[in-house]
C-alpha cells in the first residue's frame, strides 16, 4: 500500500506547484468547468457531459490507513483535474512525471469525477462492516443477465465525465497511476452519446436504436425530486452517507442486428413511442403526457402491455423512480458471432438500489418487449459518498482522514 500511503499524499500536495519541463506548473488547459467541493459528489446532477470513462478497482492491501490516504490522494488529484490543472509537477529528468501528460493541451471540458464504494469494500479487510450502509446490498439475479464477473463488481468505482474523451480518460489514467500498488484495475467502460434528457427544452439525445431516450427522466434540477429519490438523509441510513447517493451500473449489450431486421411498427410498439417524434403513440409532441390507460380504436391499450415505457414508469412500479445517466458504448465485434459489441452502459442514482432499480428491473426483466434484444453482461451497485470539502477527502465521513 505504499503509493496509497500518507507520504504520498504529501508528496503529491507539495508537488502541485512544482514545475514539469515545457509544461505549466499550473494548468494544463482552460474551458468550463464543474465545481468539485460541495454537498454532493459532481457528476450526479451535473448536466451530462458527452463523454464518459468508468473504471472500477479492486483494492489489493489490507490496510485501513493507506486506503485513506489512497483517497485522500485522489481527492488532491482530481480536484486540481476538474479545475483544468495538472495532478502535480515533476521532479527533474530522472523522476517519472508528476501527470501522465495528454491533457496538458486540453481544456478542462466540463470534467466530473464521482467515486463510489462497492459491497466488496466492507468483507471485513478494513474493519469498516460496521459502517456498511443497509441499503448497500449486492443485487439479485435477474432473467436475461449474462455476466461476466470480469466486467462486474469492484471495492472502488471511478465515474469520469467530461465533453472531451480524452480528458476523461487522462483523469482515470493518473487515478490508476497514483493507486500503483494500491488497487488493481478490474475494468474500463468508455461511453459517447448521453442517453438521459436534460428536461425543459433541451434536445433529447438518441441511443443505438435510434429511439430518443430519457423524456420522462427525473430532471436534476427538481430540487424537490432529487431529495425524495436520489439524495441519502443520513437519519435513515449510515450518518457518513447523508448527501450521498447509492449507483447502479449495468453493461447492457443490445444485438442491434436483430434490432435492425424489426419493422417500424414493432420497434414502435417495443418502446411505446414513435421513431421520428419521440411522442407517445397515438400522440403527436415528444413531450406529450403518457396516458397509459388511452384505449385505440379497437378498444385495445394504446401503449402495449409489453411496451419499454409502460414497464419501466413510476406508475407501474408502485411509484419508483431513479436518475439515470447512461451512455452508448461501441467494443468492436463479437469474435464470436461477428456481431457489434455495442450498447448502453446504463448508470442511475437513487436513495435505495432495492426499493427503486431492483423494483423497476424486476419488472423490465419478465414484461419488457425490449429485453428479448438485450443482454445484460456487467453489473455493480456502490455507494457513493457526499460531496468532498478542503478539509474533506473522498471517504471522510466513512474513515475518518483529512486531507
Amino acid at each position: 500500500m505504499l503509493a496509497g500511503s500518507g507520504l504520498a499524499t504529501a508528496a503529491l500536495v507539495a508537488a502541485a506547484g512544482s514545475g514539469i519541463a515545457g509544461a505549466d506548473p499550473v494548468t494544463s488547459g482552460t474551458g468550463a468547468t464543474e465545481p468539485f467541493y460541495g454537498a454532493h459528489q459532481g457528476g450526479i446532477a451535473t448536466p451530462e457531459q458527452a463523454r464518459m470513462a468508468f473504471a472500477a478497482f479492486d483494492v489489493t492491501g489490507t490496510d485501513r490507513s493507506g486506503l485513506a490516504a489512497l483517497l485522500a490522494s485522489w481527492t488532491v488529484a482530481a480536484e486540481r483535474m476538474t479545475q483544468g490543472q495538472i495532478v502535480a509537477g515533476g521532479t527533474g529528468p530522472f523522476a517519472p512525471p508528476g501527470d501522465t501528460g495528454e491533457a496538458l493541451d486540453l481544456p478542462a471540458a466540463r470534467l466530473t469525477l464521482t467515486v463510489g464504494f462497492g459491497p466488496s469494500l466492507f468483507d471485513g479487510r478494513f474493519g469498516l462492516g460496521a459502517g456498511r450502509p443497509k441499503a448497500l446490498a449486492d443485487l439479485p439475479a435477474f432473467p436475461g443477465d449474462a455476466l461476466d464477473p470480469a466486467r462486474s463488481g469492484g471495492d472502488l468505482c471511478v465515474q469520469a465525465c467530461a465533453d472531451d474523451a480524452q480528458v476523461a480518460f487522462h483523469a482515470i489514467h493518473n487515478l490508476a497511476r497514483l493507486g500503483l500498488g494500491a488497487v488493481a484495475l478490474r475494468y474500463l467502460q468508455f461511453g459517447f452519446g448521453r442517453t438521459a434528457s436534460a428536461g425543459g427544452d433541451s434536445a433529447t439525445p438518441r441511443n443505438l436504436l435510434g429511439f430518443k431516450d430519457g423524456t420522462d427522466n427525473l430532471v436534476p434540477t427538481d430540487a424537490g425530486a432529487m431529495d425524495r429519490f436520489v439524495w441519502v438523509d443520513g437519519a435513515d441510513d449510515q450518518a457518513w452517507m447523508h448527501g450521498g447517493t447509492y449507483l447502479v451500473a449495468r453493461r447492457i449489450r443490445v444485438h442491434l442486428e436483430a434490432w435492425d431486421r424489426s419493422t417500424l411498427g414493432d420497434q414502435e410498439r417495443t418502446i411505446g413511442r414513435a421513431k421520428a417524434s419521440g411522442a407517445p403513440l397515438g400522440d403527436v409532441h415528444e413531450r406529450d403526457t403518457v396516458d397509459l390507460s388511452a384505449l385505440d380504436e379497437f378498444g385495445n391499450p394504446r401503449i402495449p402491455d409489453s411496451a419499454h415505457i409502460r414497464a419501466a414508469a413510476p406508475a407501474t412500479n408502485h411509484g419508483a423512480a431513479i436518475l439515470r445517466r447512461g451512455y452508448s458504448f461501441v467494443d468492436g465485434v463479437d469474435p464470436t458471432t461477428g456481431e457489434l459489441d455495442a450498447g448502453l452502459f446504463f448508470l442511475c442514482f437513487q436513495r435505495d438500489p432495492s426499493e427503486q432499480f431492483v423494483r423497476i428491473q424486476s419488472r423490465l426483466a419478465t414484461q419488457d418487449a425490449l429485453a428479448t434484444y438485450l443482454d445484460h453482461t456487467g453489473s455493480g451497485v456502490f455507494a457513493c459518498p457526499p460531496g468532498p470539502g478542503l478539509d474533506r477527502p473522498w471517504g471522510h465521513g466513512l474513515l475518518g482522514t483529512s486531507v
